[in-house]
């Protein structure tokens, strides 16, 4: 059903241009020359929420991209980290690649929410090029020691079945390959319920971007309560 639902959100969206669009309150939109993605800072532990629109905050002011919700949540529960917003409009696993590096620069990155490839399908991109992607921004996460929490997506179900087929399959895939958690589905409980939209019908608004900041956090907490037990020992 969850499948269903976005495929029908992202059939109706498609000339959408990607996660792209008009003007945001957010910094949503792709950087020009004075502008750039949040850059990690030393000596705060940090967790980088590496994405395009969805974790941009496309239309939303920066207080209500899911980033900035979900730092709340940390702070509120007494985890001492610093959450970056790196998110991109309209970034494709390719662009991610581009930029991983540059994202993790400063060190102290300990977990990359990686929420990349919701453009690549909804251009038809080839699902084998979009996971060699994710794999290398996932290696070179690692390879900075930092852990990975993969977000998955879907296909519209104008893609063909094959098509839905594979890229349902992508992300669990890459998961266990990587040994990375992974959320099923990123827009779990969103996805299809204009309540819980923009007037776009794709991005969250800010009821909507609570509920992923909700999804998120719980895969992330216990990621975090693991860490923080083996730092104690």
């Amino acid at each position: 059903m969850r499948v269903i639902l976005f495929g029908l959100l992202l059939c109706a969206l498609g000339a959408f241009a990607a996660c792209k669009g008009g003007p945001s309150k957010g910094a949503a939109t792709a950087p020009s020359a004075t502008e750039s993605p949040a850059k990690p800072v030393k000596s705060v532990a940090k967790i980088v929420a590496f994405g395009d629109s969805l974790t941009a905050g496309y239309g939303l002011s920066p207080e209500e991209s899911y980033p900035s919700l979900l730092q709340k949540k940390l702070a509120a529960d007494g985890f001492d980290y610093e959450v970056v917003n790196a998110g991109i409009s309209g970034d494709t696993s390719a662009d991610g690649v581009r930029r991983i590096d540059w994202s993790l620069e400063g060190g102290g990155v300990k977990v990359v929410i990686l929420e990349l490839g919701a453009n690549d399908i909804l251009r038809g991109q080839p699902i084998e090029e979009m996971k060699k992607n994710l794999s290398t921004i996932i290696e070179r996460a690692k390879a900075r020691g930092a852990q990975v929490l993969l977000a998955g997506m879907e296909a519209p179900t104008n893609s063909g079945i094959d098509y839905r087929r594979w890229t349902h399959g992508a992300f669990s895939e890459l998961a266990k390959a990587h040994n990375v958690t992974l959320i099923p589905f990123l827009l779990d409980r969103v996805a299809g319920i204009q309540s819980m939209n923009q007037p776009d019908g794709i991005h969250p608004n800010h009821e909507g971007a609570r509920i992923v900041a909700d999804t998120v956090y719980q895969y992330l907490k216990p990621m975090l309560e693991k860490a923080d037990q083996a730092a104690a020992k």
